[in-house]
């Protein structure tokens, strides 16, 4: 998989990085020369030029990409790195860093936006689900279909201990994705029943997220 990555900061070399140990082939590009450390990711592709013009993601060759990362440190600009990526290049996939939270509303698919990751959302959602059970937590936001992944933590209270998943009435636009259990990762199947201490997470769509913690408390 090619990505492209507009940022080379230190966020954006340490997606690098991890991309390029997954074996994906990556290019990163910054405008500022201070910026362009090649032998910090030595196995990436650099560009030098600016993410907001054309010719330079011409140069780029955006088209060829399936995956654009926007993860500078400027708001406006990842917005029109992530538009361009979508609209003129057709970029499948395409997710973009919030810096200040006040913009995160910005961030959906008018601006192109596939996935938008907001590092200080995503850090208290984390402190809220190491200690929040029975409450759905919201982890991040997908733009398109206007849906979110959501984690609840089972209450042993509930009465959806012992239920299996095949007989629980979900909510319409909701699908369990994944039960976390004793730190093992299980898919899970109709069969499966529910026990306290699971941790569930949920693709969601937003206006189901107050039904779904509804029925999860039981």
């Amino acid at each position: 998989m090619r990505v492209a990555i507009a940022g080379a900061g230190a966020v954006g070399r340490s997606i690098a990085g991890e991309l390029l140990e997954n074996g994906h082939e990556v290019l990163l590009i910054d405008k500022n020369p201070n910026s362009i450390s090649v032998e910090r990711v030595p196995l990436a592709e650099w560009l030098l030029a600016d993410a907001c013009e054309i010719t330079s993601l011409d140069e780029a060759a955006l088209q060829r990409c399936h995956v654009v990362i926007a993860a500078t440190g400027d708001d406006k600009v990842n917005l029109v790195v992530s538009l361009l990526a979508k609209t003129e290049y057709g970029v499948p996939r395409v997710v973009a860093r919030v810096n200040n939270p006040k913009n995160e509303w910005l961030y959906n698919e008018s601006w192109g936006v596939d996935v938008a990751v907001s590092t200080p959302r995503l850090m208290s959602a984390l402190v809220e689900e190491a200690v929040s059970v029975g409450d759905l937590v919201r982890l991040m936001r997908f733009s398109q279909g206007n849906a979110n992944l959501v984690e609840l933590t089972l209450a042993a209270d509930t009465g959806l201990v012992g239920t299996r998943v095949a007989d629980v009435a979900w909510p319409v636009d909701t699908a369990l994705v994944t039960i976390i259990r004793a730190g093992r990762v299980l898919v899970p199947g109709g069969s499966d029943t529910l026990e306290a201490g699971d941790e569930l997470l949920f693709v969601a769509a937003q206006e189901r997220e107050e039904e779904l913690e509804t029925l999860l408390a039981g």
